[in-house]
């Protein structure tokens, strides 16, 4: 003879069953839609994992040979770099590596060209304002000096202003715009922090132009 019990467990039976006939199909597809989705996320991460130490081999060996001198050879690791892994911090890092051997060994035009992309390839604002920042100056020594200006129009990461506009400056005052350039090496002053010694050659530019300003701080000291 049937227990109460009995009877509800296949009451309770007969309710699973009904739901699945109803909505099984549903649950299934559910279910292999988010094992889907977790399977696709671990392979991203792995894929993403693979790339990341890559790149990191690829940027040791970039950064021996410049350490070693050699541009060619970090020219040609860069080209590869950037090829395969423009998307990672190693390309921008290895980007800025490359330039500054470029520059040193007299690839002036090889430095310009990968400062270039890393002015507008980088994914980090950061190494944009590096890189922009280092073209203006290229720029500027080879008297181009309207296309510095604009490199620097584009430097915008927060927390460069004060090297921005010191650039700017050193841009302005090589083109013979004396007033401009003050006026970018006082927003330059003001902006960099006192504890900074950079601050004193920023004083020196301005006391080159008739603008120290050093007598004004005095002078506040002073009142103070």
């Amino acid at each position: 003879m049937a227990t109460q019990l009995d009877l509800q467990e296949q009451e309770q039976l007969d309710a699973l069953k009904a739901f699945w006939k109803r909505y099984g199909n549903l649950v299934t597809w559910v279910l292999i839609a988010a094992l889907a989705a977790y399977a696709g996320w671990n392979g991203w991460n792995y894929w993403q994992r693979g790339q990341a130490l890559k790149a990191s081999a690829m940027y040791d060996e970039l950064d021996r040979a410049a350490l070693a001198g050699d541009a060619d050879k970090s020219g040609r690791i860069f080209a590869d770099l950037k090829e395969r892994y423009p998307g990672t911090a190693y390309a921008e890092q290895g980007g800025l590596a490359a330039a500054k051997v470029q520059f040193e060994k007299g690839q002036v035009e090889a430095a310009q060209a990968t400062l270039t992309w890393v002015a507008e390839k980088a994914v980090e604002d950061e190494y944009r304002t590096i890189a922009r920042l280092r073209l203006a100056a290229l720029l500027a020594s080879a008297k181009q000096f309207e296309p510095a200006l604009a490199q620097l129009d584009g430097a915008k990461a927060a927390g460069f202003e004060a090297l921005v506009a010191d650039r700017r400056g050193d841009v302005l005052a090589a083109a013979g715009r004396s007033d401009e350039a003050r006026t970018a090496y006082e927003a330059a002053y003001k902006a960099m922090d006192d504890k900074i010694d950079y601050k004193r050659l920023i004083e020196a530019k301005l006391t080159a132009l008739g603008a120290s300003p050093a007598p004004a701080a005095a002078a506040s000291g002073a009142a103070s």
